[in-house]
This record gives C-alpha cells, structure tokens and sequence, in this order.
C-alpha cells in the first residue's frame, strides 16, 4: 500500500464550532459569525426533487436508503481518511469492516495511487466573503496538480448532470482555501464509490466552470434569507 507525502504549510486552519439549527448545519467563524456549511447551503436548490423522490418511493422506504446511504459514506469517508494519513491499516481494516466495505476500498486503491503531496485531510474551512463553511475531505496533488478531492458513494452510476452540486460544493472549499491560505486548487476532482461496480467513477474538473452559477446561487441564497 501507498505511503502519502504530507507536506508541512505555516497556515494553520483553525477548527470551527459546529452547530444544528432545523436539522441544518452552520459553522462559527473565529469573528464569531453563524455561517451555514456547503452542504446546507446547495441542498437549499434541489429541496423539490429530494421530496418528489421521496413522496415516490414512500417515507418507510427513503429514511431505510437515506440512512444506509448515510452509514456507507460515513465508514467510506473514514477509510479514505485513515488510508491517506498513513494510519496503520490494522486499526481500521478490522474484522468489523463490512464486506461490501472492503470490496469499495480495495476497489479505490488504484485511483489514490494518483493522489500525493497531501496539504490537508477533513480540514474546516470558512469564508465571510462567500458566507458559508464546510469540512474539504482532501486537498493534495492529483495527477500531480494541486485540487479539492472529494470522496462519494453511490448505489448506482451518477451521470455528470445530476451532480453539477458535488463540482460547486469542490468549487466553494477551492475558493475557500484559496481565501484563507493563499494556494490556488483551481482543479477539483470527486471520486464515487458505486455499489456493485469495480471501478469508481473519477470526475476532473476545473472550478472556472462553476464559479458563475454558483455565485447566482449564493445571491439567491442570500436574498432569501436577508443574510
């Protein structure tokens, strides 16, 4: 397995305090102001097709896939996690690691070949200007350019027009990152874990083609809520 190269930078990302309001998550800021995360932020524009989906399938049937959906991202998330940071695999390829776990990490393997020179690992980052945080689950080399790579799962293969809010969530914390730190991520990489299915699908994208829709989102947003 892969050892990462993790290079040491003088800024430091100081740790937000997290907060639920609504079932919405928002971030403090080290000045001290409210700022919804990224999330909470683009799940605002596409609220009708999540309840059209679930007045479809039923309420019984979309909280059993919500949740499944929910527990196989967060122990995926946490397996990239470890693997990046050069853990010792013992203390989290256990004997507890669901089956269908250990297929989609070893399936991913080869792609995080492709990934080194690692600047930050689930770091939180914040902007005033913008008015929102989040936590970037990497930010490293890939190809050997410098981007936010973002890690998803899925039941199925995604089509590139149903996630045009992955590639904006990677252009907000390439924004950010930028904002706070000065470096430039300009490229944006989301990489998903499809149930079923030997490879993952790899997305490599530049943020100047979201930028634009973004910032109308972040208007919309802000009008709305006299923010």
């Amino acid at each position: 397995m892969k050892t990462f190269n993790h290079l040491n930078h003088d800024h430091f990302l100081t740790a937000l305090k997290r907060e639920e309001y609504n079932g919405k998550r928002y971030y403090i800021s080290p000045n001290g102001t409210k700022l919804p995360s990224v999330t909470t932020f683009l799940s605002h524009f596409k609220g009708d097709s999540i309840a059209k989906w679930r007045a479809k399938v039923g309420e019984e049937e979309a909280n059993r896939v919500s949740a499944r959906a929910s527990r196989r991202g967060t122990q995926f998330h946490s397996l990239m996690e470890s693997y990046i940071k050069n853990e010792e695999k013992s203390t989290y390829l256990t004997k507890d690691l669901t089956p269908d776990m250990k297929v989609s990490f070893r399936n991913m393997l080869p792609t995080l070949e492709r990934i080194d020179n690692i600047h930050y690992v689930e770091a939180m980052l914040y902007s005033e200007a913008i008015g929102m945080a989040g936590q970037v689950d990497c930010i490293a080399e890939f190809d050997g350019v410098t981007s936010i790579i973002d890690f998803k799962t899925s039941l199925k293969p995604k089509k590139e027009e149903w996630i045009l809010n992955y590639f904006e969530q990677c252009t907000c914390y390439s924004l950010m990152y930028e904002e706070m730190t000065g470096i430039q991520a300009k490229q944006i990489v989301v990489l998903i874990s499809v149930d079923h299915e030997i490879h993952p699908q790899i997305f490599v994208k530049n943020r100047k083609d979201y930028i634009t829709e973004l910032a109308r989102k972040v208007v919309s947003f802000r009008n709305e809520f006299n923010l």
